[in-house]
């Protein structure tokens, strides 16, 4: 992979490399057919360095998707598709890691694939609960729901509370089954008891715990660049609380969904005493009992 990541590079374009998945990552203005220019130079070279190699661009499994506004969306697309003669048809909605991603990045197809695969598994554990003792059938929850709920979950963060609700009806049928609770009980107090967070608390965790991270130099530089202390310019009590700067988005245009507004917004709501946390897993215990008592007090 070391000489395909030097020709992409040589074209100043970002890429990821996952295993045998390589990714590219372009931004490109509509008045600018520059970018595009260097997009088909790359994709040449690329085509060129895998011939000599005896390798195949495999078309079919080559997926391209543009985000942006649907009109430019429209135009980009019939361009992109004639490069250099590869076909690339740009496809609505892509795999990432597992995780769907669709144009307009609402991630409502991959709420839906969520909801059928975590209720199959309810079903089949529903039928055989009755075999099963607590502990064991936690333990299948926990494996073929909870983790489906958690995986990749920050990516929802300040996502409309319509999709949140919809991940949230499968963990409440999954204290149900668990808990062998009638559909007409109140769910909250099963929950408590189970010492779950609900979805919505589960998304802030992996946020604040990101941010915790980023700050102790615990994580990716490209996530500690969007973290920004906030200092202010006279001698204030806030210049020892240990906040960060909320930066000015445009909400309807997705800049409140960012890892760059949410991470600030959610950490500057915490009290001292979970940021004041000295190691990692103190964070985690303080946070989550910080998130429980807020979630059912």
């Amino acid at each position: 992979m070391l000489p395909l990541g030097y020709i992409i590079r040589k074209h100043s374009i970002n890429y990821h490399c996952y295993a045998d998945d390589t990714q590219l990552y372009l931004s490109i203005k509509p008045v600018n057919t520059n970018q595009l220019t260097r997009l088909q130079a790359c994709l040449t070279d690329i085509k060129a360095w895998m011939t000599s190699n005896f390798l195949l661009l495999n078309s079919e499994k080559t997926e391209v998707i543009i985000f942006g506004p649907k009109n430019l969306r429209n135009n980009f697309s019939k361009i992109i598709a004639t490069l250099d003669g590869i076909a690339l048809a740009s496809s609505t909605t892509v795999k990432n890691l597992g995780v769907i991603f669709d144009q307009d990045m609402s991630f409502n197809s991959h709420i839906k694939q969520i909801s059928r695969t975590a209720f199959f598994h309810l079903r089949n554990i529903s039928k055989i609960r009755n075999i099963l003792s607590q502990n064991d059938a936690e333990k299948l929850v926990h494996a073929f729901v909870s983790s489906r709920l958690d995986y990749c979950n920050s990516l929802l963060s300040g996502c409309p509370n319509i999709l949140i609700k919809s991940l949230q009806l499968i963990q409440n049928a999954a204290a149900r089954v668990l808990t062998g609770t009638s559909k007409r009980d109140h769910i909250s107090p099963i929950l408590a008891s189970l010492h779950w967070l609900p979805v919505k608390y589960r998304i802030e965790f992996k946020i604040l715990l990101l941010t915790y991270k980023s700050l102790h130099n615990q994580a990716f530089s490209y996530l500690k660049d969007l973290i920004v202390p906030y200092y202010p310019n006279g001698p204030l009590r806030s210049q020892s609380a240990g906040l960060l700067v909320v930066p000015r988005v445009l909400k309807s245009r997705m800049g409140g969904r960012a890892f760059s507004y949410q991470a600030p917004l959610l950490w500057n709501q915490l009290s001292d005493w979970v940021q004041e946390a000295d190691t990692l897993c103190t964070f985690k215990a303080r946070l989550k009992t910080f998130l429980f008592d807020k979630a059912y007090s």
